[in-house]
């Protein structure tokens, strides 16, 4: 592979990250042809199909039929894609008392006071 198809290449999950995007700002379940020409990128629509069936696999999208193909939507928007992320991980540490305590410890001081206000919030409402 020479030095300019490497240059040329999107860093790692920007595409995905660009998809998802294209799907968000959609008013409903989207095409791969679809989200192609959202994107505006000229990318084969393989690409972008083999893309929506990889989220579609890891749960990150649902899909219904539309045609012959699919029509895909996100399963939460980007702030619950995240959040969804951050307990998987947790889910996946033994020690989710010691994993909270560094997330915690390396908060901003804002990031903590936001914290300590939905964490009050969140005892309120139950």
């Amino acid at each position: 592979m020479s030095d300019d198809t490497k240059d040329a290449r999107r860093p790692h999950g920007e595409l995905v990250a660009d998809v998802l995007a294209a799907l968000w700002a959609a008013d409903g379940p989207l095409t791969a042809q679809q989200v192609n020409d959202a994107l505006g990128l000229g990318l084969a629509r393989t690409t972008v199909a083999t893309i929506l069936g990889r989220l579609h696999e890891k749960g990150t999208l649902v899909r219904t039929r539309a045609g012959r193909g699919f029509a895909y939507a996100p399963v939460a928007d980007a702030p619950g894609l995240a959040a969804g992320r951050m307990h998987r991980e947790l889910e996946s540490e033994p020690r989710r008392d010691l994993v909270l305590k560094r997330f915690v410890s390396s908060l901003s001081e804002h990031d903590e006071d936001v914290l300590r206000s939905l964490l009050r919030e969140s005892e309120e409402g139950a």
